[in-house]
């Protein structure tokens, strides 16, 4: 995922959040509460380390973007208006 953030690929992080998203449910639905050896337990911490820290850089790659998609969307909505009230469809 952070991968397709880096390269601007859009379209491949929405899929790929969608897929971590079914695996997150699928470990919730199967997750057994056992206590972990230490060493393995340390092991979950950096993984879930590592999981935040890569979130965290996704969302301050996606961010800039979805802030200029909202400004285009915003300019696309007053651009409709405008041709709605000035008629800019009308034929000279």
């Amino acid at each position: 995922m952070l991968n397709a953030a880096r390269t601007g690929d859009w379209d491949l992080l929405a899929r790929l959040e969608n897929d971590c998203s079914s695996q997150v449910q699928t470990l919730k639905a199967n997750e057994v509460n056992t206590e972990l050896p230490p060493d393995l337990r340390n092991k979950k911490i950096q993984i879930i380390k590592k999981i935040l820290a890569d979130d965290k850089e996704i969302r301050d790659l996606t961010e800039p973007w979805m802030a200029q998609l909202a400004n285009l969307m915003k300019s696309s909505e007053s651009s409709r208006k405008l041709s709605q009230a000035y008629g800019a469809s009308r034929t000279s």
